[in-house]
């Protein structure tokens, strides 16, 4: 018999599912009843006087740079060019100092800049690659709209209109060169994201109101559907819409403050506390951080020593908004946010990228007169999960002497992402295994090589004849038109599957089966077991099924400079660190180690090198780009093929070898026994079905065991609790 629901019962039902969705990030429906009048765009008449306060008080010197530009000659004279930041500046400055002169100048701007638009459009140019300035020259509008006359606000608010109408998507339109139409699944810094701001900009003021309204409607609802993927890619850990942090921290993070600002200033409503994952970017940064606030350099990174630093520019802005909106609601988030930004090495609004920030420190002034978001914070585990990014990032410490170590595997992200499924990194006062190359555009070295799983330290399974597909990116001049490089590779960025995870004080394991990335023509099985033993120690077993013993197979690792090839054992350095590498499957005599690499073969593909574009800003004997590469490969083609490393690090200048270490073997089970300091090691992996393990510690005085976890270990927050 099916239960009956009442009417009311109906009634509670739904209430319940619309507080469910609103606790989930999904705010209401435009509401038009509550827009408020002109300015209406990062703030409003309520909020005015204390953005003048902060202009003219504790930011007058960022206040004074402004002026400063508009002061300008073309400010003065303005050509007709892309000024969206110009106009806005000269507006701002107008309306704290009441300066006639520079009304002129804001409105002689944005006539220029608003004809300049139009061109474009009339000539099927694109006026930018980034949104960011013209969403300025939006809020220059808005700021003003009381100042401007009847048919200048008609002519310049339809004329807006039409533009931003006219850089739209649609179905069978071919956009001309250099205009992004980027979806919301990317960094939203395209001519979507002008629907909101152009909406907003014209609405209510009779010019178009129908098409305005269209226009905030449906920005609004491309940006909910941005902060849904986003909360999706950060789960409860945090991150954002790509592992690269140079999108991810970068240009990424103004679509979602940038909307939270501008729904408030338009509807009196705060929406960030709905949407708590932005506030979680703190902690994705913080464990991506390296000494000297480098990073890992995952994704489409640049991988030059200048760049792979967390860019501290763009990040004195987004931790000071994750302090700004979340500081009530996620205090934790904020006070990581407050750590993290007190230790950049920039601290000062002038350094920017873009000239997009134009009002953000006057909006945010207040924060520098107060310390309440630095709480105490919780202890951090060893080992962080961010399980929707696909990455496990490990680590002995937080110093400057400590061993780090990323591992990427899994994960609902693909932007930004290569086909590196199961690949390590791992730094010691220098990038010891690292990703290697750059991503030039235009180039065939970004998709043809950089991309690919050959530039990683993973595994490769050739098939001969296999195809792949293919990345973004342009050829530079002259280069030849090619299909992908059969590089033996993987065909899919994400779908590897984690299957064991687990941090402890004593050590970091992590198990990922990356077949399902692998054309299944070719591949069973490459599943990898990976297991950190602090503060030096990396034991690494592979299985690898193939589906014929024809498809050889290669164990990659990149390094900077040339390694030296002993026997079994390999060593390099970078910076000041050094690593020793061990191979103990396959058995010696059964194992082809060789190195490839130097000038001209640093990126050897395929029978062929794929060499950065002369000119481009990263040469190709930067060392970060990586060098060399050591293969590892079986000398007899088998279905069935076990790799077995030993890896261990340190400072160049004290580890000059490589600690005494044994292959051992009992029933059914592999593994490695090596000394550690005062410690015996002893690992041993299980050689067929799922994978399992055992790690044994013998010290003088204490011998502990652990069985190395089946299952995936939950974290959550900022402290790695479980929910």
């Amino acid at each position: 018999m099916r239960p009956f629901v009442s009417a009311r019962g109906v009634a509670r039902l739904l209430a319940c599912a619309l507080l469910a969705a609103r606790a989930w990030g999904a705010p209401p429906d435009v509401p038009w009843e509550h827009l408020r009048p002109h300015p209406r765009l990062f703030f409003n008449s309520d909020t005015w006087p204390g953005i003048r306060a902060a202009a003219l008080g504790p930011q007058r010197g960022w206040f004074n740079l402004l002026k400063e530009h508009a002061d300008h000659p073309r400010a003065k004279n303005p050509p007709r060019a892309d000024q969206g930041e110009l106009a806005a500046e000269a507006a701002l400055v107008f309306m704290v100092e009441g300066n006639p002169e520079y009304l002129r100048r804001a409105k002689a701007v944005l006539e220029q800049t608003v004809a300049f638009y139009r061109d474009c459009d009339r000539n099927q140019k694109a006026v930018s690659w980034y949104a960011f300035s013209r969403i300025w020259a939006l809020a220059a509008y808005d700021w003003l709209h009381p100042h401007l006359t009847p048919e200048e606000r008609s002519r310049l608010g339809r004329d807006l209109l039409d533009h931003v109408a006219a850089v739209q998507p649609a179905p069978g339109q071919r956009d001309p060169p250099g205009r992004n139409t980027s979806s919301y699944e990317s960094g939203f810094y395209g001519t979507p994201c002008l629907l909101w701001y152009a909406g907003l900009a014209v609405a209510g003021e009779g010019i178009d109101d129908p098409r305005a309204r269209d226009f905030a409607e449906k920005g609004h609802a491309l940006h909910v559907k941005l902060l849904e993927h986003r909360r999706r890619a950060a789960g409860d850990d945090g991150g954002s819409a790509s592992p690269a942090l140079n999108y991810a921290l970068v240009a990424y993070p103004w679509a979602e403050f940038n909307f939270f600002h501008t729904y408030r200033s338009a509807f009196g409503r705060d929406v960030a506390s709905e949407w708590p994952h932005v506030a979680l970017l703190a902690n994705y940064a913080l464990w991506n951080r390296l000494p000297g606030d480098r990073w890992f350099g995952s994704g489409d990174a640049y991988h030059r020593e200048e760049d792979d630093a967390i860019p501290p520019g763009e990040m004195l802005y987004h931790l000071d908004h994750i302090r700004y909106f979340f500081g009530a609601t996620q205090p934790l988030s904020a006070a990581l946010a407050h750590q993290l930004r007190d230790r950049l090495p920039v601290r000062d609004y002038r350094w920017r990228w873009p000239m997009h920030a134009v009002c953000h420190p006057f909006l945010l002034a207040g924060l520098h007169d107060t310390s309440s978001a630095a709480l105490p914070l919780p202890r951090l585990p060893p080992a962080r999960h961010f399980e929707n990014m696909g990455q496990v990032f490990m680590r002995s410490g937080s110093g400057d002497d400590d061993t780090y170590a990323l591992f990427t595997a899994g994960g609902v992200v693909n932007h930004h992402k290569h086909f590196d499924e199961n690949n390590f990194v791992i730094y010691h006062k220098g990038f010891l295994a690292l990703d290697s190359g750059s991503r030039p555009v235009p180039g065939s070295h970004l998709f043809q090589y950089y991309c690919r799983t050959i530039a990683h330290n993973c595994i490769l399974i050739r098939m001969e004849g296999e195809t792949f597909p293919r990345y973004w990116g342009t050829r530079a001049e002259g280069e030849p038109n090619l299909p992908p490089p059969n590089d033996g590779g993987m065909n899919r960025a994400i779908g590897a599957r984690v299957v064991a995870f687990e941090a402890r004080p004593e050590y970091t394991y992590v198990a990922s089966d990356a077949a399902p990335c692998y054309d299944p023509r070719k591949c069973k099985q490459v599943l990898r077991q990976f297991l950190f033993v602090p503060p030096a120690h990396f034991v690494i077993y592979d299985r690898v099924v193939s589906t014929s013993p024809d498809y050889p197979k290669t164990w990659l690792l990149h390094t900077a400079r040339e390694p030296a090839i002993e026997g079994d054992t390999f060593s390099t350095e970078q910076g000041q660190g050094r690593l020793f590498a061990r191979v103990l499957l396959p058995l010696p005599g059964a194992a082809r180690i060789r190195k490839v690499g130097g000038a001209g073969m640093q990126f050897w593909s395929d029978g062929r090198n794929w060499p950065i574009p002369e000119g481009f800003r990263v040469r190709n004997d930067d060392e970060l780009v990586g060098q060399w590469r050591v293969e590892v490969s079986p000398q007899q083609g088998r279905v069935e093929d076990e790799f077995l490393h030993l890896l261990e690090v340190g400072d160049r200048q004290r580890l000059l070898a490589m600690t005494p270490s044994q292959r051992i073997e009992t029933e059914g089970k592999t593994g490695v026994e090596f000394d550690s300091g005062d410690r015996r090691v002893s690992v041993l992996f299980a050689r067929q079905g799922p994978p399992a393990g055992s790690l044994r510690i013998r010290r003088a005085t204490a011998d502990a065991a652990w069985e190395l976890s089946r299952s995936v270990q939950e974290q959550a927050g900022i402290d790695g609790m479980a929910p």
